[in-house]
């Protein structure tokens, strides 16, 4: 669909102040903290999620992935509607189809309703986060006005998951799991009656819309997901698994095929002809796929090995948030003099000895003794290598394709993330059949007639025999996600090569970068 630019009414804001910056601001702000802190208030509640909908392990993965497939999925979609369709006016619209999603999630009483109001709270959050981005730019004009505000963006999505993981907890524990999807309609509604008022429309450029190469993409990593929890489930052998390989091998050629003969396509191809961006979409890939594992089974270890409350499970996490700020601070100061590959290395190297230690997990494991260490050991990693993954992403890019390349990095996350978590379920499903088969013949011999009686019923293990079969597919599980982080650090050693005479131009650009 070819679109034509508007006519010299359309109002332009690229040149002019808005006329209230702080409320501006304050409206675009509120919109990134919705979407970053949804990524972790959501994983708070899992566990409640469970029990009340009836989820088994591996498909309650899909409460994540839906979300993270369709907003990793559209995101570069997204970022163009607001190019071609007026940013203000998809802002909004994102904002509403999120808000709405909410509200249908909240009332879920199937587990496919929760999952299909996931999948739609992914594409209004795909359409208004990169949206809220270029809103600064058109909003605020360049120099310090900017810069601050891109500062303040940054900060709202570098803190948005800790505010997500304590706002979860205290949804969840005072009020019920429903509220952690409920939250976002007011804050949505206040948001969307604001932006009319105080954020000027953005001018609207011509361009086509590649609808094909983003539903092919994003369906076919859906396949290729849904292959992978249906084979933790039913086996390698079973139709559905190897139809769904299949269709998302066919479906992800096509894209390739429809990107490459594509006058404007959603993902330009040419950005993986550089070494350096390759092999940083290569990290961010296998990084994401080590952080959703690790905060999806932690959750559920804490909550359902500890019996730790929502609230105290999310301030568990809250050392992981202060690793990931200290590292990332100290890889920004000393980026200009060492370059950003020592940072990436050692960060890869971090994050795969705190995956490996995780992989100790048993029944026996405390908090202290058993999770805080390997946590910060991830935390400092994944910090290490947030800021120079944004930077390696725009180097030796034109101004105008810095968009699209920093934008592919964010997919790249959310897939990463969700294929990532799929494979890491995989094992931890089939290592915790092992285990419960162990299991089982101890039940019977030592449990009582009330728990053998439920036994009977739900086939479901109590506890402590399944705290051993939940600690040991967990344990399984980060063996897949300490190789995931060693390979981000081969690939750190060997394909990575950004210049000196690269750092300056990109220091510049860190401010409105972000992972």
């Amino acid at each position: 669909m070819q679109l034509k630019p508007p006519t010299s009414s359309t109002p332009r804001s690229a040149s002019h102040r808005p006329s209230h910056p702080g409320i501006a601001l304050a409206v675009i702000a509120a919109c990134q903290l919705m979407v970053v802190l949804d990524a972790t208030i959501v994983n708070i509640a899992l566990p409640h999620i469970q029990t009340a909908l009836g989820f088994s392990t591996s498909d309650l993965t899909w409460v994540i992935n839906a979300y993270a497939l369709t907003f990793g999925g559209m995101l570069l979609l997204g970022g163009r509607a607001g190019d071609l369709l007026g940013r203000r006016r998809m802002f909004i619209v994102g904002i509403g189809l999120f808000s709405l999603a909410s509200l249908l999630g909240g009332f879920a009483q199937e587990p496919w309703q929760l999952l299909a109001a996931r999948a739609l709270q992914g594409v209004g959050g795909a359409i208004a986060s990169p949206t809220s981005l270029a809103l600064i730019a058109t909003t605020f004009p360049e120099g310090p006005e900017r810069n601050r505000a891109f500062g303040v963006f940054a900060s709202v999505s570098a803190g948005g998951g800790a505010i997500g993981l304590i706002a979860g907890g205290m949804l969840t524990d005072w009020l019920n799991w429903r509220w952690v999807l409920f939250v976002n309609v007011p804050i949505g509604v206040f948001i969307a009656l604001l932006a009319p008022r105080y954020i000027k429309e953005s001018e609207r450029h011509p361009g086509r819309f590649d609808l094909a190469g983003a539903l092919s993409s994003t369906v076919g990593m859906a396949a290729l997901v849904y292959g992978f929890i249906r084979a933790a489930k039913d086996g390698w052998s079973d139709n559905l698994t190897v139809t769904s390989f299949g269709v998302s091998v066919v479906l992800l050629l096509t894209f390739v095929a429809i990107e490459r003969r594509t006058a404007q396509p959603i993902t330009p191809l040419k950005l993986f002809a550089d070494r350096n961006r390759s092999g940083t979409y290569a990290m961010m890939l296998s990084l994401a796929a080590a952080m959703f594992g690790m905060f999806f089974f932690i959750v559920l270890f804490v909550q359902n090995v500890l019996h730790y409350s929502p609230i105290r499970a999310g301030l568990a996490f809250l050392p992981v948030t202060a690793a990931i700020i200290v590292a990332a601070g100290l890889a920004t100061n000393l980026l200009p003099r060492l370059g950003p590959k020592p940072f990436m290395v050692s960060g890869g190297v971090l994050t795969a000895v705190g995956m490996g230690w995780l992989t100790l997990i048993d029944p026996s494991s405390s908090y202290l003794g058993g999770l805080l260490g390997p946590m910060l050991f991830f935390g400092f990693g994944m910090g290490l290598n947030f800021v120079t993954l944004t930077l390696t992403a725009v180097s030796g890019i034109a101004d105008s394709e810095s968009g699209a390349a920093s934008g592919m990095l964010n997919t790249t996350q959310q897939v990463g993330g969700a294929l990532g978590l799929s494979i890491l379920t995989t094992l931890f499903s089939s290592a915790g059949k092992d285990e419960a088969k162990k299991q089982v013949p101890k039940f019977l011999a030592q449990g009582s007639p009330e728990q053998k009686a439920h036994f009977a019923k739900t086939h479901s293990l109590p506890s402590p025999w399944s705290d051993s079969v939940l600690a040991h597919g967990i344990g399984h599980a980060f063996i897949a996600a300490a190789a995931l982080a060693v390979l981000s650090a081969l690939v750190a050693f060997f394909v990575i090569q950004v210049r000196k005479s690269d750092l300056e131009a990109l220091s510049g650009r860190a401010g409105a970068g972000g992972v």
